[in-house]
C-alpha cells in the first residue's frame, strides 16, 4: 500500500513537473513575440521620426507630389497613436511603406534634390532604418512561428487553450510591395 501511494505520487510529480515545463516554454514564447514586436515597434518610430524631415526636405523640390506627401504624414499620425493592435501597426506598416517607395521613385525626377546633402543623408538614414525594419520583421516571424508551433503542437496545445492563448499572425508584405519596380517609368515622367 505504501509502495502503492510512493508510486502514484512520484507519477503526479512527474505529471505535474511536464506541466510546469511546457507552462513555462508557452511563457516564454508568448514574451519572445512581445520582445520581438518591441524591437520591429522601436524601428517604426525612429521610421515615423524619419519621415516628416523627409517630407520636409521633398516638399521643397516636389510641390506637385503634394498629395503623396500629405498621405505619408497622415499615415505616420496614424501610426503613432498609442492603442493600436499588432496587426493594425502592421498594416500601417505596410501601406507606409509603400507610399515611401512610391515617394523615393518619384524624387528621381528632381536631379537638384537628390544632389541635396540634407536628403542624401535622410535617405540614407531611411534605408538603414528600412533595412533594420526588414531584419526586425525576420526576427518578429521567427518567434511568431516558434510561438504558433509552440501552441498548437500536442500536448501543449491542452495547455494553450487552457491559457488562452490563440494565433498570432505573421508579418506579410503587401502584394504591390512584391512586384518589381518599373524603372522606365521613372524615366519617362516629365
Amino acid at each position: 500500500m505504501n509502495s502503492t501511494l510512493l508510486i502514484l505520487l512520484a507519477i503526479l510529480v512527474v505529471v505535474a513537473l511536464i506541466f510546469i515545463g511546457m507552462y513555462n516554454g508557452l511563457i516564454r514564447r508568448r514574451n519572445e513575440v512581445d520582445n520581438a514586436f518591441g524591437g520591429m515597434d522601436v524601428q517604426l518610430k525612429k521610421r515615423y521620426d524619419l519621415i516628416p524631415n523627409l517630407v520636409a526636405s521633398v516638399k521643397e523640390y516636389a510641390k506637385h507630389e503634394k498629395e503623396l506627401l500629405n498621405k505619408i504624414t497622415e499615415l505616420r499620425a496614424s501610426a503613432l497613436k498609442p492603442d493600436l493592435s499588432v496587426n493594425e501597426k502592421i498594416a500601417l506598416d505596410n501601406q507606409i511603406s509603400g507610399a515611401i517607395k512610391s515617394m523615393l521613385i518619384s524624387v528621381e525626377n528632381y536631379p537638384e534634390l537628390k544632389a541635396n546633402e540634407n536628403f542624401i543623408f535622410l535617405q540614407r538614414s531611411l534605408n538603414e532604418v528600412e533595412s533594420q525594419i526588414s531584419a526586425a520583421r525576420r526576427t518578429f516571424n521567427a518567434v511568431v512561428t516558434d510561438y504558433n508551433n509552440g501552441i498548437q503542437v500536442f500536448p501543449n496545445s491542452i495547455i494553450a487553450g487552457m491559457m488562452g492563448m490563440k494565433r498570432k499572425e505573421v508579418f506579410v508584405i503587401q502584394q504591390a510591395e512584391r512586384e518589381n519596380v518599373d524603372v522606365s517609368q521613372m524615366f519617362n515622367q516629365a
